[in-house]
């Protein structure tokens, strides 16, 4: 499997077969198990996803950091690549952090999709 490497590549993947809602079912699976109180509809727009979940990283990182941190874990995010990531701008920061959850949670829909 080759990830995405930006959020557009990462739609048009999931939209080509037919996983979007799939990744949107993911999402807010994982989001309930982290106990955060964010649930997007399955039909939500990718620009909305992408803006609504960047908001929810930002609000997670300035003010509830243990929650933020307990859902990349249950996410599973390689601790490598939030590491990796430049925290010196908050927004940008969030932004990259971000596409790493919806990166992460895109291979748990793929693989069960091709493997299942």
């Amino acid at each position: 499997m080759k990830l995405p490497t930006t959020f557009e590549n990462l739609i048009e993947e999931a939209n080509q077969l037919g996983l979007y809602k799939k990744l949107i079912i993911q999402l807010n699976k994982d989001f309930l198990l982290a106990n955060l109180d964010l649930d997007f509809h399955e039909e939500v727009l990718p620009s909305s996803l992408k803006l609504i979940l960047h908001e929810a990283v930002y609000k997670l990182i300035q003010e509830k950091f243990t929650e933020y941190l307990n859902l990349l874990y249950i996410i599973d995010v390689p601790e490598k690549e939030v590491k990796a990531l430049n925290g010196d701008d908050l927004l940008e920061l969030s932004e990259a952090v971000s596409f790493l959850i919806l990166k992460r949670e895109w291979q748990k829909v793929w693989f069960k999709n091709n493997f299942n």
